[in-house]
């Protein structure tokens, strides 16, 4: 006799029960197992089409690797693991505070704005009484990871508390629903949880919007210090600038969530998005993996079947399906399986031959700069992804979403 499957959460009840409503009779129950972006992004393990080029080696916890344009998910493992994402999850923070403020806004920092900031926080140099634009506090963010930052944003957004249910309401729009937000710098905090696949969305919501993308490719910037001084940052990305095509977005890490990146590059008008969570071996190993993840991804990438999409957005499956705008959260994805340990891939470690990191370069040593990228010609870091535009993301979802929402209805709420 089959055993009875668990009992999902009030939460997963409450949206299905709104999907159900949209949906013909007789598929609730397929409702009930779905998963978002695909069933095989729930499974445990690696997932990638057959016949496809061999994975380079790893072992982290999850990681994605997905088409940025068109949402197809190329390959994936334990994609929808919930981890802690320690500084990735300023990337939401991002995406849901950006547009409110104008950048040159000015706002004079009080002792009440930096009140709370964690113990061993990662920090730009904020002091209270000093004036800062929203494009200084946003460089703050992007740049430094600061925290400092982040609580001053969050405080002239109306506080903390507000600002988590802000970004939990940006969580359901994106369909995110592995993450659970408590602390909007990534800060560890008990049930602060996020996954590859969440991340990925967030990062890709986010290179929608012009300035997102500004702030995340910038690699050196000047930020205000005492007495009308200022004082250097710099981008804590190692891979900006060294990695052939890259244009973002941001790295973590707390001693809870190890390290963790998602990152974004461009070559020849293909953008792919990476996420790499928890690496088991070290620092530098979360920098390494994503570049020959993204590495196989440009020479897979239109040679092989997606195992996933990354879905739209709630507003623009409403759209698609002709329904009521988003007033509440959308299906929550079966659980993975948490497995422990990451993927072996081969026995040799492939090594594609578009980048070959030296064991001497800046990101591992703290010596010379990278020396051994290969640059393709006329290609450099972000070069053709700069000039072009930010597609909005009101813009209607490409024609394949139709096809594939038509045949996975669960994921229409």
């Amino acid at each position: 006799m089959a055993a009875t499957p668990p009992t999902p959460p009030r939460r997963a009840v409450l949206g299905l029960g709104v999907a159900a409503a949209l949906l013909p009779a007789g598929k609730a129950v397929a409702a009930a197992r779905s998963v978002v972006g695909g069933e095989r992004l729930g499974r445990h393990g690696v997932q990638v089409a057959a016949g496809a080029p061999r994975l380079p080696e790893t072992n982290s916890l999850s990681w994605i690797v997905a088409d940025a344009d068109s949402g197809e998910v190329l390959a994936s493992y334990n994609a929808h693991r919930r981890l802690p994402p320690a500084s990735t999850l300023k990337m939401l923070f991002a995406d849901t505070l950006l547009t409110r403020f104008d950048r040159r806004k000015r706002h004079q920092v009080t002792h009440a704005d930096l009140a709370d900031i964690g113990a061993g926080s990662s920090l730009v140099g904020i002091e209270a009484g000093i004036t800062y634009t929203v494009e200084q506090l946003w460089l703050g963010v992007f740049l430094r990871s600061g925290n400092d930052a982040v609580h001053v944003l969050c405080s002239m957004n109306g506080g903390m508390k507000k600002t988590v249910r802000d970004m939990r309401a940006r969580a359901r729009e994106l369909q995110a629903n592995d993450t659970h937000v408590v602390s909007p710098d990534g800060y560890d905090t008990p049930g602060q949880l996020s996954s590859a696949y969440d991340l990925t969305l967030f990062a890709r919501a986010g290179l929608r919007n012009p300035d997102f993308r500004h702030y995340c490719r910038t690699q050196v910037a000047r930020f205000p210090g005492e007495k009308g001084e200022t004082f250097e940052i710099q981008n804590t990305n190692r891979l900006l600038g060294e990695y052939d095509g890259m244009i973002g977005v941001k790295n973590g890490y707390t001693t809870n969530a190890g390290n963790t990146f998602t990152g974004a590059a461009e070559r020849d008008g293909r953008t792919l998005l990476v996420t790499v969570m928890h690496p088991e071996s070290g620092y530098d190993e979360v920098y390494q993996e994503a570049a020959d993840l993204l590495d196989w991804g440009f020479d897979a990438a239109g040679r092989v079947e997606p195992v996933g999409e990354l879905v739209p957005t709630l507003s623009q499956v409403r759209a698609m399906a002709g329904g009521p705008p988003a007033d509440g959260p959308g299906p929550r994805p079966a659980a993975a399986a948490d497995g422990s340990g990451g993927p072996r891939g081969s026995a040799r470690r492939w090594r594609p031959s578009s980048w070959r990191p030296s064991r001497r370069s800046s990101w591992r040593s703290g010596a010379a700069r990278c020396r051994s990228v290969r640059r393709r010609a006329g290609a450099t870091p972000g070069g053709a992804g700069a000039a072009r535009a930010a597609p909005a993301e009101t813009a209607a979802p490409r024609p394949g979403y139709a096809t594939w929402y038509a045949a996975h209805p669960a994921k229409v709420p």
